[in-house]
């Protein structure tokens, strides 16, 4: 029934446009968005923690999901408006960070200070065109569990950092970073990676 209305109203571009339109404003939620459809579409595990000043800028349209303990730091912006948030258990989203979706971070990561992890592009093929007007593409980012990313670092669109990884403070994240790597620089490279033999964090040699 759900996925046949769904279906209907994807082909149906007057219903999809006015729907659009009841939902957003300025691409913003509207205020009862906010009010009245928040509590049932976001998904929130126990604990978790979003602080008042926090923008949120969710729509119902795609997933939002925050999961046990984690916290949404002040200033922070959130953005699903093209793709899915997945927030797991334990995340720490510090202060000033935006995150547009589609993006995936996994149990435990800790996101330092004013990060940008966004997994939108705008379309500028057209130059006769404003770039505003041309849309935009997506490819999911994706965070594995127990990585660090320091203050400042941006992530571009579709990179994978792998799990227990450091990211260096104001790095930029244009390619994926293997699991128990640190990372550093713009553009980033790998500067050490955990040896399980010796169970230390060994540097690699400069190419």
């Amino acid at each position: 029934m759900l996925s046949s209305l769904k279906l209907y109203v994807q082909n149906n571009d007057w219903l999809k446009q006015f729907i659009h339109h009841s939902l957003v404003l300025y691409y913003r939620p509207r205020f009862w968005v906010r009010l009245f459809l928040f509590p049932f579409y976001i998904k929130r595990g126990k604990k978790a923690v979003i602080r008042s000043s926090a923008r949120l800028d969710l729509f119902p349209f795609n997933k939002i999901s925050i999961g046990e303990k984690s916290i949404i730091e002040d200033f922070v912006t959130l953005n699903n408006a093209v793709g899915d948030l997945i927030i797991g258990n334990n995340v720490i989203v510090g202060i000033g960070n935006t995150i547009i979706g589609p993006v995936e971070i996994k149990d435990n990561v800790l996101f330092a200070q004013n990060i940008v992890a966004s997994a939108l592009n705008h379309v500028f093929e057209d130059p006769n065109l404003p770039i505003v007007d041309q849309g935009v593409n997506t490819k999911k980012i994706t965070v594995g569990e127990n990585s660090w990313i320091g203050a400042n670092v941006t992530i571009t669109q579709g990179v994978n950092i792998g799990k227990h990884c450091v990211i260096g403070a104001g790095s930029v994240v244009n390619k994926d970073i293997p699991d128990y790597h640190v990372a550093i620089g713009n553009p980033i490279r790998l500067v050490k990676k955990y040896n399980f033999e010796t169970k230390n964090w060994e540097k690699i040699p400069k190419t």
